[in-house]
């Protein structure tokens, strides 16, 4: 998630925040249940990704560096269930602490 989030960071994520496009949210990886991940929201139900029209339960995730990372590109849309939480706050390391705001990563 560079250059929004580094490697380290520790973070506070909140169930029951609002699901937009922007934010960052903690996942469970499809394929892998107990592992998650922090993706961010680019599309909501209803939204056109390419050719797929996203259902009422279902968001389009992806990493802030493309290249490299596992996605909906990867593993389609996921469904509101496997959403943990909207990041909302870094509060590791230090120098970096403060909220974390729909598509830009924080404060700092």
């Amino acid at each position: 998630m560079a250059p929004a989030l580094q490697d380290g960071e520790w973070l506070v994520a909140v169930r029951g925040r609002g699901i937009q496009p922007g934010v960052l949210v903690v996942v469970e990886h499809p394929d892998r249940p107990g592992f998650d991940l922090v993706k961010r929201v680019t599309g909501v139900p209803g939204d056109a990704m390419g050719a797929l029209l996203l259902g009422p339960d279902e968001f389009w995730l992806t990493g802030d560096r493309e290249e490299g990372s596992t996605d909906s590109r990867w593993f389609g849309p996921v469904g509101a269930s496997a959403i943990r939480g909207v990041v909302v706050l870094r509060y590791r390391p230090l120098r970096r602490f403060g909220p974390i705001r729909a598509g830009g990563g924080g404060s700092r």
